[in-house]
């Protein structure tokens, strides 16, 4: 997993716009990040909450479903959820105009 998790970091830091990336494991726990410590606990905090409700709200609209992503916009940030079997990424991207 390290070895595929460090090529997505480079790749998503390549991106424009791109803020932070998180890797956090199952127990929201984050395993990487680019972001500041107190960021970091917070979004891994609030993101492993989101991520279970969004599999959640998947799996009661369609129990053969499941959850794969999750782009959520705000009006400073846009968050993108993108769940793995042994964790999920979190990236915090500064929406373009």
């Amino acid at each position: 997993m390290s070895a595929e998790v460090e090529e997505m970091l480079k790749r998503f830091q390549s991106m424009k716009n791109i803020v932070g990336i998180v890797v956090i494991d199952n127990d929201g726990i984050a395993i990487k990040t680019t972001l500041d410590y107190n960021l970091t606990l917070h979004y891994a905090a609030l993101m492993q909450t989101l991520k279970e409700k969004a599999r959640q709200v998947v799996l009661d609209l369609d129990a053969t479903n499941e959850f794969t992503f999750l782009r959520l916009r705000t009006l400073l940030h846009e968050v993108m959820l993108c769940p793995q079997e042994d964790y999920f990424i979190m990236v915090l991207q500064s929406p373009s105009d």
